[in-house]
């Protein structure tokens, strides 16, 4: 299936702007050095053998988070995590490539038909040598993110694994309206059944209040591995890293998503579902985060329920950015300035 135009908004130079001190190399922004394409009109940016590339892709999607029975808004998501990022500096290798690829939209409820679309851009992204680095939207994200790495991974003969820091297992079966934001690791756990791979699924940050008996049995039932809250809050980290290390030790290709719910509502208020004991985003949460990234196997990552109309003082979006800052530079920063 191809990208279509209905579903795909092309990215533009007017979406990012920002502070402006100069041209000279060391003085640049991520607003100065981005490249907008248009994944419709030409072939993306070939990389040379020594260049990394990182590819900004929206999915302005909260229709599964409607049909969760969520607090919509979260459509609005890429743009304000592309103005978020827009001031920072571009502390990049010289061989760096960072595009902004434009937005997959959700029209008319239609989210099957979006994450059809979703996975199919992810993967000319993938095929291409970039890293896609996803802009949500809620987390029915998941699905056509991770299934393109899933598929990509049977391409290159390797096992894909799923990483969530997350609240939330979203692991639901769907309902009568059908897939949900809370339903995408359910629906990887049967596409994994249908081609005969194993699912592996590790979510990091589980609170027992936000999910029920049924969702802990549906996670033990198709084997996947949990940490909760608590080891965040009690600094348990010789549990959290044997997990992480486990997990990346039987896997080839990792799909790594962050649901903004995840961390604790002061410094997360523009979620659907806020967290009042989440994790806090510092310290041991950016430990985890840097080892899974040095681990070389992260073939995409996401943002997940950034609800601008609920933000405050743009503090998700700005926690969210600084991910995503953690992302590029873990990927392609520059080596000189560690």
């Amino acid at each position: 299936m191809a990208i279509t135009k209905d579903y795909y908004q092309a990215a533009t130079a007017d979406s990012w702007t920002g502070r402006n001190d100069g041209a000279d190399a060391d003085l640049l922004r991520w607003h100065q050095v981005i490249k907008p394409v248009d994944l419709l009109a030409a072939p993306l940016p070939a990389l040379a053998a020594e260049q990394k590339g990182v590819a900004l892709l929206g999915f302005a999607s909260d229709e599964g988070v409607r049909r969760n029975k969520g607090r919509t808004g979260a459509a609005a998501g890429p743009a304000a995590l592309r103005k978020a990022v827009a001031n920072f500096p571009a502390h990049f290798s010289d061989n760096t490539i960072l595009l902004d690829a434009g937005d997959i939209r959700c029209i008319n409820n239609d989210l099957e038909g979006a994450q059809e679309m979703l996975t199919e851009a992810v993967k000319a992204l993938l095929l291409a040598g970039y890293l896609p680095v996803l802009l949500g939207g809620g987390h029915e994200i998941t699905y056509g993110h991770a299934r393109s790495i899933s598929q990509y991974a049977q391409q290159q003969q390797g096992h894909a694994g799923f990483i969530n820091f997350d609240a939330h297992f979203d692991i639901r079966v769907p309902g009568e309206e059908g897939p949900s934001s809370g339903t995408g690791f359910w629906q990887l756990a049967q596409d994994a059944k249908q081609t005969a791979q194993p699912f592996n699924y590790l979510a990091l940050g589980i609170q027992k209040n936000s999910n029920t008996r049924q969702l802990f049995n549906i996670a033990g039932e198709e084997g996947a591995t949990y940490v909760s809250a608590d080891a965040f809050h009690l600094q348990d980290k010789d549990t959290l890293f044997a997990a992480i290390q486990h997990f990346l030790g039987q896997v080839d290709h990792v799909y790594l998503t962050t649901c903004l719910d995840v961390f604790a509502a002061p410094f997360a208020p523009g979620v659907s579902a806020t967290a009042y004991n989440g994790i806090l985003p510092g310290g041991l949460f950016l430990q985890c985060y840097r080892a899974i990234m040095s681990s070389g196997k992260v073939r995409g990552v996401d943002i997940a329920e950034l609800n601008p109309s609920l933000d405050i003082d743009n503090r998700t979006a700005k926690l969210g950015a600084a991910i995503i800052f953690e992302t590029v530079m873990a990927h392609c920063g520059d080596d000189q300035l560690d």
